[in-house]
């Protein structure tokens, strides 16, 4: 197994990260469900910005906690 990298972020960032996107994405649904889905050019800002940016941290972040693809400990 190779060895952890001595950079990046560690362990406890990672999981604020994940934590932040999952409730971004909480967000993004409470307010398609009080104002309803928009149409046209909004749709892109309001659904596809912030799930492609909240989806693809939520992927990063969580294939390197599987992977445990992060420092050990803060140095």
């Amino acid at each position: 197994m190779e060895k952890p990298p001595h950079y990046g972020p560690n362990r406890g960032e990672l999981w604020f990260r994940l934590a932040v996107s999952i409730g971004g994405l909480g967000l993004v649904g409470a307010m398609l469900a009080v104002r309803g889905v928009p149409s046209g050019p909004a749709l892109v800002e309001v659904l596809g910005i912030p799930l492609a940016l909240f989806g693809g941290t939520i992927a990063w972040t969580a294939r390197k906690l599987i992977r445990r693809d992060h420092p050990e400990k803060d140095d």
